[in-house]
């Protein structure tokens, strides 16, 4: 009995330890990648960070286990080793694959309606309602008059006197 209260606590450690090794961020860059030097390494990080990979679309070239991405890694290091600002290795990548690559897109004139749609489709959603709800209370019917009501009346009843084979 003792010795399986002393194992339970354990294996419960193992299994939560072996669950959190699983949320760690999976960084496909490999060893012969990295700058020697870490500033640079650090930028490139930083950069790479910011870059969507085209083949996955929803990981960054740094999470991204993808021949592409390793190419735009290397791209980006090679840019930064040349000398170029962050900015520069931004736009160049943005010249050469389109704003597709940047993870989070800048708000232009060019993209604006794929900034605006979402609020554009809340609001053309909420006019179609209001215009089906009037339309359907528009619709409704109205009561008869007490002249149609008095003929109505009188057709029932003929309808009630006649024989069952002419109805």
């Amino acid at each position: 009995m003792m010795r399986e209260s002393f194992l339970r606590p354990r294996a419960i450690l193992i299994a939560l330890l072996l669950l959190a090794s699983f949320a760690l961020p999976a960084l496909a860059v490999q060893p012969d990648e990295v700058l020697g030097d870490p500033v640079l390494e650090s930028r490139a990080r930083a950069i790479s960070a910011e870059l969507r990979c085209m083949v996955c679309q929803n990981q960054s070239i740094d999470d991204s286990d993808a021949p592409l991405a390793k190419d735009l890694r290397l791209i980006v290091r090679e840019r930064l080793k040349a000398g170029d600002s962050d900015r520069q290795v931004m736009d160049f990548m943005v010249a050469r694959y389109g704003e597709f690559v940047l993870l989070r897109p800048v708000m232009s004139w060019r993209n604006a309606l794929l900034w605006a749609a979402p609020v554009l489709v809340l609001m053309l959603g909420a006019l179609a309602a209001f215009f089906g709800l009037k339309r359907r209370r528009a619709v409704a019917p109205q009561r008869l008059s007490a002249d149609e009501e008095a003929r109505l009346e009188t057709l029932l009843v003929d309808r009630e006197k006649s024989p069952p084979e002419n109805r």
